[in-house]
């Protein structure tokens, strides 16, 4: 079909999209500890949600484990997922004297510290967040069992039953939608009064730029391609937040292939937006899959410009190298 045949598509393209620096900073790490030890690194669950990276990594070297009781006596390099862990993980590691690395996303190590200093004050901590995450078991296990109440919904805050009412403080998952979760702290505000925050919200930047930059181009097109895993808790909010933010179609697809396109035939304008865990490779994938049957037309819509970086955990450094 040449161009003359193909009708046209205008493409508006979500930015920031795609990794963020803690993505960033996961992967970094299994491919430096590859390409400083070699082969084999043990990754304790997905080093980020996106089954074409951890697939990528795998054929480099990496043998991911859901437990470290999967992974034999070894002195290869053992990498704790960009999710966080249990404090249970690492003490794990160091009695079986393991070279544990950890690449928590340093946001999640915030709350992580939040929740700390808030049972150090004798305070119960509610956690919003959703049950089975590994964020969410991570950081109920910085703590010991009961310390924390975890809330997923508005009825759950109804429900919520604390030992000391007045005594309370709450922090989030980083990946959660920022508007449903502004309606659970008003909900745990309204009931308990006392209740303290975070200093600053624990919804990550990334997860707040990207459904930002979603709600802005949901009004105006047809359709919206979240591209992510369906494992991916920020991925899944941005197809959420596109379908409430007024967009007739929103699909969350990993690759071109799995895109249904009897869907798309009358699809005229076009959002493309990626999860924090999706590599911009497979956003250009769906790009040219539309250009093979469309005459594609493709902008950029940006809503902020995204500068922050973090450092390899420290044992992968240069500095570290000796």
């Amino acid at each position: 079909m040449n161009d003359d045949e193909r009708p046209p598509l205008d493409i508006l393209l979500c930015a920031p999209r795609g990794f963020c620096a803690g993505v960033v900073r996961a992967i970094d790490a299994v491919e430096r500890a590859l390409s400083r030890y070699g082969p084999p690194v043990y990754v304790r669950h997905e080093i980020v949600h996106n089954r074409y990276v951890v697939d990528s990594l795998k054929r480099k070297g990496a043998i991911f484990v859901e437990n470290l009781s999967e992974i034999p006596p070894t002195s290869a390099p053992v990498i704790f997922s960009a999710h966080g862990v249990p404090k249970a993980v690492p003490e794990e590691a160091s009695g079986r004297g393991l070279f544990a690395i950890d690449a928590t996303c340093p946001l999640v190590t915030k709350v992580h510290r939040e929740a700390e200093l808030h049972h150090r004050r004798g305070r119960d901590i509610v956690l919003i967040g959703h049950a089975g995450h590994p964020e969410v078991v991570g950081t109920l296990g910085q703590l010991p069992q009961g310390s924390i109440l975890l809330v997923q919904t508005l009825g759950d805050v109804e429900a919520l039953c604390p030992r000391d009412p007045e005594n309370l403080a709450y922090v989030t998952q980083t990946t959660l939608s920022v508007d449903d979760t502004a309606e659970i702290v008003a909900a745990l505000k309204q009931r308990f009064p006392h209740i303290a925050g975070p200093h600053k919200e624990d919804i990550c930047y990334a997860t707040t730029n990207r459904q930002e930059a979603v709600k802005r181009v949901a009004p105006i097109v047809d359709a919206i391609i979240v591209v992510g895993s369906p494992n991916s808790s920020n991925s899944q909010r941005l197809r959420e937040v596109a379908e409430r933010s007024g967009c007739p179609i929103s699909r969350l697809v990993l690759h071109a292939c799995d895109i249904d396109w009897d869907e798309f035939t009358t699809v005229k304008r076009l959002g493309i937006t990626a999860g924090a865990s999706a590599p911009e490779i497979l956003v250009q994938e769906i790009i040219d899959a539309f250009s093979e049957r469309r005459k594609v037309t493709v902008e950029t819509i940006s809503t902020t410009d995204e500068s922050v970086f973090f450092p390899l955990p420290r044992a992968l450094r240069d500095d570290a190298a000796a």
